[in-house]
């Protein structure tokens, strides 16, 4: 069964999407990635201007359940803004309930872009919903990508969120809340990042993305700003 399990994390994931409060527009990079990736979903969160982080949680997990089950393959989660929370409580609390690791989870990467800072500072009362941050390592790989100008965190406190939950961080220069006002079309650096989660990389080139026949390094001078 563990042999079966540890196979099925090499086969091409699922990605489900996970926007934040009033979800992703048009022209939001996710919902350009929704139509031009493969097997790349929305996770549908409801209450998405009066967000509650339980019903997030819960609607987060059994997207993951389904979306797993249904083919039997891994899951990457591309989250955006308060969607980052939601992934790393959904992470917490199946922590928490079944002590679970990395090889027990569908889930075997996350792209978490913009986190807002819950804690201090906050914008918008609505992200203290999601405090405090869970503290713990999130048991999957995962990539938080911070931008300079970001209106809702600054670039230090998202590093030190990176380094919280183990992940590696990214820096998108200067780029707003990394959303649709970022005016970032496709959002090629987060592809980029994206691949370095991926069994297999996809193709970069404009249209429909599909994967690479094999893995290969990506060697671009904005990796540079990838930390450990």
């Amino acid at each position: 069964m563990a042999h079966e399990h540890a196979f099925a994390r090499t086969l091409d994931p699922i990605i489900l999407t996970v926007p934040g409060i009033d979800n992703s527009g048009p022209d939001h990079w996710q919902t350009l990635w929704e139509q031009t990736l493969p097997d790349c979903h929305r996770v549908d969160l409801g209450l998405w201007s009066d967000p509650h982080r339980n019903t997030w949680v819960n609607k987060l997990a059994l997207a993951i359940q389904r979306a797993h089950e249904s083919a039997g393959r891994p899951v990457v989660l591309v989250a955006h803004s308060l969607g980052c929370l939601a992934v790393a409580w959904w992470a917490e609390y199946e922590r928490l309930a079944n002590g679970l690791h990395a090889p027990d989870l569908p889930v075997i990467g996350a792209l978490l872009v913009a986190p807002p800072d819950v804690e201090d500072g906050v914008k918008d009362r609505r992200l203290t919903r999601f405090a405090p941050v869970p503290e713990a390592d999130l048991p999957f790989p995962a990539i938080v990508v911070g931008s300079r100008d970001d209106p809702y965190a600054t670039l230090a406190a998202t590093r030190r969120l990176a380094q919280r939950w183990g992940a590696r961080f990214a820096d998108a220069g200067s780029a707003g809340h990394i959303n649709a006002q970022s005016s970032l079309g496709e959002w090629a650096f987060g592809r980029l990042l994206l691949n370095r989660l991926l069994p297999r990389p996809l193709s970069l080139d404009d249209g429909q993305a599909s994967y690479v026949p094999a893995p290969r390094r990506f060697i671009d001078p904005a990796l540079r700003r990838l930390g450990a």
